[in-house]
């Protein structure tokens, strides 16, 4: 059950998202760095936070497996699947870009890579934005994820607008990406989720 103070700071979040500001969140790995996808100055400024130029893609996240084809088209009936099993979860899904999605989120790839998070906070965040928003760790590229709000603050000052203080986060191995874009899926990150529960539908290959 969510508290009074924290649905407040759920609330802040997502005025500053609303607004085109970046927030960090807690996941459930990482505490990730928050922008509406669609607001290109918004992601080019998590580029800056992070300390990177723009040339690598970021991971979308949404609120529940439906929002999958805003954001992705010509899903493979296998991703449905994998989706519906996975999410929420650690799982991340390659998929073609849906052309509403800006190339800077991507990297200039035509590709996205897009999951459901298993922490109600940062659904709750996408829900209540009511769009997509990137959801890469919360950190310097280069340092270490921050697993909790004090960290993210210790790392970034007052480079974000504001830090959704849920707690502390798991750690642990990032979200295992799966790359299902070309005629064989590719695992390009192996991480939490393990690679022998995703054998079943993939009986030929993986």
């Amino acid at each position: 059950m969510v508290s009074t103070q924290l649905r407040r700071e759920l609330q802040r979040a997502m005025a500053y998202l609303q607004g085109g500001g970046v927030v960090a969140f807690p996941t459930d790995t990482f505490y990730g760095l928050g922008a509406d996808v669609y607001s290109e100055e918004a992601v080019s400024r998590v580029f800056r936070i992070k300390g990177k130029g723009t040339g690598g893609p970021l991971p979308v996240l949404l609120a529940d497996v439906s929002g999958l084809s805003e954001v992705a088209v010509s899903v493979p009936a296998v991703a449905w699947k994998l989706a519906e099993r996975f999410w929420p979860g650690a799982l991340t899904l390659v998929l073609e870009r849906a052309e509403a999605i800006p190339a800077i989120v991507s990297g200039g790839l035509s590709t996205v890579g897009v999951r459901v998070p298993d922490s109600p906070l940062a659904r709750a965040l996408v829900r209540g934005l009511g769009r997509p928003i990137t959801g890469t760790s919360a950190n310097p590229t280069g340092l270490p994820p921050a697993t909790s709000a004090a960290e993210v603050r210790a790392q970034l000052g007052n480079a974000v607008d504001y830090v959704l203080d849920g707690g502390t986060c798991p750690g642990g191995q990032p979200s295992t990406v799966l790359d299902l874009t070309g005629t064989r899926p590719r695992v390009l990150r192996a991480g939490k989720l393990p690679l022998d529960v995703l054998q079943p539908f993939f009986p030929s290959s993986l």
